[in-house]
C-alpha cells in the first residue's frame, strides 16, 4: 500500500506518527502513475491499512490518499 501527500510536511508528520506506532514503512518517490504535490510517499503493509487509516484520520493529516499496486499501475483505496 502506499499514502501519497500534497506536501513533504505532511509527509514528514505520516512518517514520525507511523514510526511511533510500530508499522513498518518505507519512505519512497510518489510513483508518476499517481498525481501528487509531493514527491514522497509511504509505503506500508496492506495488513496495517485500517491502523494507518485512523492515524490518518486521528492525527489530521492531510493526504492525496492511499493506494495499491495493481498490474496496470496503481487502485485508489482512499483519494481526498
Amino acid at each position: 500500500m502506499l499514502i501519497a501527500f500534497d506536501s513533504t510536511q505532511q509527509a514528514l508528520r505520516a512518517e514520525m506518527l507511523l514510526e511511533y506506532a510500530d508499522i513498518e514503512i518505507d519512505i519512497r518517490p510518489t510513483p508518476k502513475e499517481i498525481t501528487a504535490g509531493c514527491a514522497l510517499s509511504i509505503e506500508f503493509p496492506g495488513a496495517d491499512l485500517v491502523q494507518v487509516q485512523e492515524i490518518i484520520e486521528s492525527e489530521n493529516v492531510e493526504i492525496r490518499g492511499i493506494y495499491f499496486k495493481k498490474e496496470d499501475g496503481y487502485g485508489t483505496i482512499v483519494e481526498k
